[in-house]
């Protein structure tokens, strides 16, 4: 084994020979035993002023997916399973549109905390795999979210999930999770990446299982060697196809359409209980938005007892945090007076309200379910009538009614809830609810789908997601003029949106605010 490079620097200082690297561990050993400290100490001195030049800084990436495929380091055997999963992907253009068209929120997220573990970039494919990135895709076996945990793995790596909310859908939260669990998969199988992404699908006693069977045979225990179940035996091979079509996207004519390299949303935390819609309005983002960034959310508010912490676009976290501070902790939820009935029980009161009963009782501060005719209590509010004088100053805008138009969807190939949700400003429980669906129902297709807009959404359909504020590191070698290039913005406006009037210079690790267009940048 070869020394390292200072101590073969000290040596070829100490002999004043220029053929050291060619000299034997013994002889390098030997010169270094007979120095002097003070000649060890020049040597050194040398050493230090006369470093070995570092290797050149990775290139600057515009797109995520260049990113990405930059990094890209487990091997694409050229075999079957992983061709036929290859030929798929490249006949369905359209099937990869719609997966950049999902992942713009989160990829860069999960991107940079791949990273900063320092495990395969492939692994940030993987959601791809599981869901498409679809955040409420969820399996036959009750998998759930991006990352399709199940119920009990997701308790296991501390992933909530209760009426409120479900942990396995929220991005960061799952996203860490699902790291999580590929790093001990990875360390608890002998450091085998494809034998760790396989566990993950299903699960780490089965692959085992196979490990031990196959060196009982004294066989080999990679991936492609193990007997593992069909669902299994193709899981790998579609994320090692996705892999090689990224990587050579131009020799297959596959297109990946560019996200942003650049950090568009960021967490925020708020303290307490709120309504989500309340939230919106104070971000100046639609409901929908703010569900598409947090979907784990299962119902109009968060968990009362938390977690109390929102994804935002990050144009949009002063105004949120400004107006947030100028909102009293009891009007930070939607609620009414409610007049007790005969006949009337807490959980009577809470299915009328689509809430639960332990929401009544927190906001009431009962210390039992007894409840008496005639009593008043306050009730959360998350759909229907809503009596504005009833209702908190901070959300008597978000109760007040709009005309609502109706229009039709006819269903095409792809398209799921989530999609059109998306397309059409709603929620995805209004989308089923005007349906007579599940949100988790399978479209055919050609169906009709009915959606009803208000006014106020088709003011601002058009005008949603075409501009952000986005946070730009400053990488090497870039300048004013190349980021403002980069993002089609004059240098003028940078330096006037970051107080960069009279900085001369641009420092590799400083961060830009920049407002683009992502939809042409």
């Amino acid at each position: 084994m070869k020394k390292p490079l200072l101590i073969i620097a000290i040596v070829s200082l100490l002999s004043g020979c220029q053929t050291t690297f060619e000299q034997t561990e013994p002889q390098q050993a030997d010169l270094l035993d007979h120095a002097s400290p003070a000649q060890i100490s020049e040597a050194l001195s040398h050493a230090i002023q006369e470093p070995i030049e570092a290797d050149e800084p990775p290139p600057v990436f515009d797109d995520v997916w260049e990113r990405i495929r930059y990094q890209l380091s487990i091997p694409v055997p050229q075999n079957r399973p992983v061709v036929a999963e290859r030929n798929y992907y490249q006949r369905h253009q359209a099937y990869l549109d719609r997966i950049s068209k999902r992942a713009e929120p989160y990829l860069y997220f999960i991107v940079e905390e791949v990273e900063k573990r320092e495990i395969p970039i492939e692994i940030a494919l993987l959601p791809i795999v599981e869901s498409a990135f679809d955040p409420f895709g969820y399996s036959h076996r009750s998998a759930s979210g991006i990352w399709q945990f199940m119920p009990q793995t997701g308790e296991r790596f501390d992933l909530k999930q209760n009426w409120w909310y479900d942990g396995r859908r929220d991005i960061v939260q799952s996203t860490r999770a699902a790291l999580d669990y590929l790093t001990y998969l990875h360390k608890t199988l002998d450091g085998d990446w494809l034998n760790a992404i396989a566990a993950y699908n299903s699960g780490e006693g089965r692959v085992m299982r196979a490990i031990r069977k196959n060196r009982k045979k004294h066989l080999p225990t990679d991936f492609w060697s193990l007997d593992l179940p069909r669902e299994t035996t193709a899981y790998v091979p579609k994320l090692l196809a996705l892999s090689d079509l990224l990587m050579r996207q131009d020799e297959f004519k596959v297109k990946w359409n560019k996200i942003i390299n650049a950090q568009v949303v960021d967490t925020v935390e708020v303290g307490t209980q709120i309504d989500l819609a309340l939230a919106a309005e104070m971000a100046g983002i639609t409901l929908t938005e703010l569900y598409r960034l947090n979907p784990g959310f299962n119902r109009w508010a968060t968990d009362p007892k938390g977690p109390h912490s929102l994804l935002l676009p990050v144009d949009k976290i002063e105004q949120f945090k400004t107006t947030l501070a100028n909102t009293p902790m009891q009007e930070r939820l939607r609620w009414q007076y409610y007049t007790v009935n005969k006949g009337d029980s807490l959980s009577v009161i809470a299915t009328k309200f689509d809430t639960n009963i332990g929401a009544i009782r927190t906001l009431n501060k009962l210390d039992s379910n007894i409840i008496r005719v005639g009593q008043q209590l306050l009730v959360p509010l998350s759909e229907g009538e809503l009596k504005s004088e009833h209702l908190p100053t901070a959300v008597r805008k978000v109760a007040n009614k709009t005309q609502r138009s109706k229009k039709l969807h006819t269903v095409k190939s792809g398209d799921t809830l989530w999609d059109i949700s998306r397309e059409y400003d709603v929620t995805i429980k209004q989308l089923a609810a005007w349906n007579k669906l599940k949100p988790s129902s399978v479209l055919k297709l050609g169906q009709k789908l009915t959606i009803y807009k208000t006014q106020q959404q088709n003011k601002t359909a058009g005008l949603q997601s075409k501009e952000r504020t986005i946070t730009y590191k400053v990488r090497k070698g870039d300048s004013l003029a190349r980021i403002a290039n980069k993002f089609n913005v004059s240098i003028k406006d940078i330096v006037k949106w970051n107080s960069l009037a009279g900085q001369k210079y641009l420092q590799p690790g400083q961060k830009l605010k920049l407002k683009v267009n992502v939809q042409t940048t």
